[in-house]
């Protein structure tokens, strides 16, 4: 494999894991603020 493939992949990766880890941050913080204002 050459180095653009390899830099390509890695950018591709660390993008992948930056949008997962975003979207799991909102989802958290999403469920955190609906069990404050849930009180039952």
């Amino acid at each position: 494999m050459d180095y653009g493939f390899w830099s390509h992949a890695l950018l591709w990766l660390i993008g992948a894991m930056a949008a997962v880890g975003a979207l799991g941050t909102a989802l958290a913080f999403w469920s955190l603020g609906r069990q404050g204002y849930r009180k039952d």
